[in-house]
């Protein structure tokens, strides 16, 4: 019989874990504000520096799989500390970077590796791991809050470096900040890692990844995690320039940031808790059908801080609340020996919607001057995510029993 690894403390793993999320994620959250100042001083359109932020959001979700895979063998420490150390190198690129092709390899490829080994795969196999199947999605709720909440800290954090110190030395500030990721992933370094042992049948990367694919209901969360790529990073980016255009002052878009990142601190805990109570898919089917009616009733009512307001505080209970609901099925339907790479393959796609989003956003505002196509995307696209959650089934996959040892 093989014997369990020891575990960490479920206190440990959610303050250490959810800080680790707070900083990276915070971080993300408030590049938006730094479209407007960077395409001004270095003379680019909102394409270039569109299409860069896409690319990291590509670059997260292709390598998070990856993350995943190492994380899932030699345990997420590693992983972690390589993130900080690739988030602090891409941040003080991204405030150099005189090119855009530099800036793409900055901004993009290189956060984009950071991102994925500091986020929600990564903290989350951890999860998996460690806390009981009883208690495992209101831990994720807790680890997508505490994003949200970098979110709201950080988000008004950027907007008063950027103002006191101007863009690049506001990003240097923030390469700091990233480096405190290190430490903290110290006391995340599982004692006597064995890769999960004791936790599961021996399964190899192929043989459950092949598992996955052909199973119908983890195809069809991978497409509407698509949806809320789409959804979330395009308003993420582009809001604060959306805003601008219709001639509200900068300090609406990042008050509208902030909110969002408030009030997602109590949707991503309150979906990771129903989701001990609740079928999952019908809490993804709601979320991503109400947010196709929250932008629809946004465009419709005329446009002023106090819509906006109201928008982002809703729109903010919808934010992450998708992810506990999204990786605790994952885990219940197959385990957790892989969980860190199948959660990277579901969070790729997610990341092609971020992608698209984020990059269709800057392509069709330069050629129709109006993000108009775009939401209206958006919109369609929360329906049919809304519909393709409602036939998933949650229960555990049966598999054959392993030969007995003799």
């Amino acid at each position: 019989m093989s014997k369990t690894a020891p575990k960490l403390s479920l206190q440990q793993i959610l303050i250490c874990g959810a800080a680790i999320v707070t900083v990276s994620m915070g971080i993300r959250h408030g590049f938006g504000l730094w479209l407007q100042p960077i395409v001004q001083d270095r003379s680019w359109n909102r394409e270039t520096f569109a299409l860069a932020l896409a690319l990291q959001n590509l670059v997260w979700g292709f390598s998070g799989i990856f993350a995943g895979m190492l994380a899932d063998r030699f345990g997420a420490f590693r992983v972690i500390v390589a993130g900080a150390l690739f988030y602090a190198l891409g941040l003080v690129g991204m405030a150099y970077a005189t090119s855009a092709l530099m800036f793409s390899l900055t901004a993009g490829v290189l956060i984009g590796l950071a991102q994925a080994g500091t986020t929600y795969a990564i903290v989350y196999g951890v999860i998996g791991r460690n806390v009981t199947a009883s208690k495992r999605s209101w831990a994720m709720g807790i680890a997508a809050a505490a994003g949200s909440f970098g979110q709201f800290l950080m988000v008004p954090t950027e907007g008063f470096l950027i103002n006191s110190l101007g863009w690049q030395q506001a990003l240097m500030a923030l390469a700091l900040a990233a480096l405190l990721m290190v430490p903290l992933a110290g006391w995340l370094r599982e004692p006597d890692f064995r890769g999960g042992a004791g936790h599961f049948r021996d399964q190899s990367i192929l043989q459950a990844l092949r598992e996955a694919l052909h199973h119908r209901s983890f195809l069809l969360l991978m497409a509407g995690y698509f949806v809320c790529g789409f959804q979330v990073v395009f308003i993420g980016v582009h809001m604060p320039s959306y805003l601008k255009d219709h001639g509200l002052a900068p300090q609406v878009a990042s008050y509208s940031l902030a909110l969002i990142g408030l009030f997602n601190v109590f949707g991503s805990y309150a979906s990771g808790a129903l989701g001990q109570r609740l079928p999952k898919k019908y809490i993804l089917a709601f979320i991503y059908l109400t947010r196709a009616v929250v932008i629809s009733v946004f465009l419709l009512v005329p446009l002023s801080p106090m819509s906006v307001y109201i928008f982002s505080a809703v729109m903010g209970l919808l934010w992450l609340s998708t992810v506990p609901p999204t990786n605790a099925a994952v885990a219940q339907i197959f385990g957790v020996a892989h969980f860190s790479m199948l959660g990277g393959f579901v969070f790729f796609s997610h990341q092609i919607g971020s992608f698209l989003g984020v990059w269709l956003g800057g392509l069709l505002y330069d050629k129709t001057g109006s993000y108009d196509i775009v939401w209206y995307i958006a919109i369609a696209l929360g329906v049919l995510a809304a519909l393709l959650n409602l036939p998933i089934k949650e229960a555990a996959i049966e598999r054959a029993p392993l030969p007995q040892a003799t």
